[in-house]
């Protein structure tokens, strides 16, 4: 039987220091811990309650010394209400038909994704993936994992995400999109779809990963209220930046 005490979760190792991705000057490290066996998906549930994120068949959260930059957050669905200009992203991208797929990579997908990091994060490692690596970081899950594919009336691909389903709610991994559809902002309708999806499917919350507030690739989060944070071992209401303030310690998972 797995015990269900994250505090009592022992088998976490940490990373070597990296240059962050998301704040020059920084280095970033990490608490790592494998989703393995038949526990997997329980793991992972209670994982990302904990504010870990995750990547193939592990899952992380930071452990910067001296850093907290990075501030677990999730939408709460049940009181979330799209705002105004977010009912203008709704219509701009109502020609867009979600279909929900098998977490199987192809080779469509992949040129949207190779277009995509080039010419948004061209400077980035994940420019740098071939189609072996999108393939993993799609396929590589031991958990609930399904592609979302949103595609215009002529049946061409705008839009991917890469999501995982939990217990208590809907997780992005990844999303991607047409560049040329970027005045529309795909981006923000496919967290609306999470949004909404989560909402039909009696789910309490979407999971968006870490707010940055020196990053602007993070910093949107904040306009999807109501949000909650994670500080220390409890989720609460965020509404403002708050970036001296820590999250929750590896000791609380």
């Amino acid at each position: 039987m797995l015990d269900t005490d994250p505090r009592k979760l022992q088998f976490f190792y940490g990373t070597a220091a990296q240059p962050c991705p998301y704040i020059e000057g920084r280095s970033e490290c990490k608490a790592v811990t494998e989703l393995t066996g038949p526990h997997a998906p329980h793991l992972h549930d209670m994982l990302s309650r904990a504010g870990f994120r995750r990547s193939h068949g592990i899952a992380y959260r930071p452990a910067c010394r001296g850093c907290h930059a990075c501030v677990p957050v999730r939408v709460v669905v049940d009181q979330f209400r799209a705002s105004r200009s977010m009912r203008r992203v709704l219509k701009r991208n109502a020609d867009l038909t979600p279909r929900e797929r098998p977490a199987i990579a192809t080779l469509e997908q992949y040129d949207l994704f190779e277009a995509y990091e080039v010419s948004r994060h061209g400077d980035g490692d994940m420019a740098m993936m071939d189609f072996t690596d999108y393939r993993a970081m799609v396929e590589d899950s031991p958990v609930d994992t399904r592609i979302v594919e949103f595609r215009d009336p002529e049946g061409r691909l705008a839009a991917v995400t890469l999501t995982d389903w939990l217990s208590d709610g809907l997780s992005g991994v990844y999303k991607f999109f047409a560049v040329d559809r970027a005045r529309a902002s795909p981006g923000t309708h496919v967290i609306l779809w999470h949004i909404e999806q989560a909402r039909a499917l009696g789910l309490p919350y979407v999971y968006l990963g870490y707010w940055i507030g020196e990053s602007p690739k993070m910093a949107y989060k904040m306009r999807f209220q109501p949000l909650h944070a994670l500080r220390g071992e409890q989720w609460v209401p965020f509404t403002r930046p708050e970036t001296d303030a820590a999250p929750a310690n590896l000791a609380a998972v």
